[in-house]
């Protein structure tokens, strides 16, 4: 079975092609290009290294969210686009979860986080190994994140580029408790994304029309619309 991989749900990029349990091609890149921009022609790019073509292809996964809006909805509408131009099942699969994955032969609990500004982050907790969620995907400020992980009274392997920003505090509060990844591993990366979706149930193809982003959080314009709303009624 032949898997397209799509990952854009922040600012790295990365698509790969995986046949019968094993990476034919992958790109992983964190440039200035948007993906609006440079999504579609890596794929391509993909597809003329691998001698492949996108009817060759027997299912699609993608980076569900949570993640930048931006990101999430430019890999999840081409996904979406790709599926059923060619009639093939998508899968969806947490952006958070692909992320632990790098790290999942870590005896421990894995944290993934993205920052999401002003103090806020999106995160969830792994156990390595199995990669079962001991905390789900949700947002949350970093203090919130920080006493949830606390409690877990485990090793804890942070992993993210976004890591780096809060390092700092994360130490002050964790101490020895936390660890944190190395920068090879900060990456997602599409083969990972792929592992991941291979162990869920193909949808149908129909379900690709029902198949919505993960972004764990209403945008900024629409909570302050809420917001508006309410002080006006």
């Amino acid at each position: 079975m032949i898997w397209l991989g799509i990952e854009t749900a922040n600012a790295p990029l990365s698509v790969a092609l995986v046949k019968d349990g094993k990476v034919i091609a992958e790109v992983v890149q964190h440039i200035k290009l948007t993906h609006s921009v440079g999504a579609m022609p890596a794929i391509e790019e993909l597809f003329n290294k691998a001698s492949m073509k996108p009817t060759d292809i027997d299912a699609i996964a993608v980076s569900e969210g949570p993640g930048s809006y931006t990101g999430v909805r430019i890999g999840v509408t081409l996904a979406k686009t790709l599926a059923w131009t060619l009639q093939k099942p998508l899968v969806g699969v947490s952006s958070l979860q692909v992320l632990a994955a790098n790290a999942r032969l870590f005896n421990g609990i894995i944290c993934p986080l993205f920052d999401a500004r002003r103090q806020n982050v999106y995160a969830a907790a792994y156990r390595g190994q199995t990669m079962e969620a001991v905390l789900s995907d949700y947002h949350d400020h970093i203090d919130g994140l920080l006493m949830k992980v606390k409690e877990l009274e485990e090793p804890v392997l942070f992993i993210g580029e976004d890591v780096s920003i809060y390092e700092e505090h994360i130490r002050e509060i964790l101490g020895d408790q936390a660890l944190f990844a190395p920068f090879t591993h900060q990456l997602p990366r599409a083969s990972e994304l792929i592992a991941l979706a291979v162990t869920k149930k193909l949808p149908s193809v129909e379900e690709i029309h029902t198949f919505i982003p993960q972004y764990r959080r209403i945008a900024e314009a629409e909570a302050n619309w809420i917001k508006e709303q309410k002080e006006n009624a």
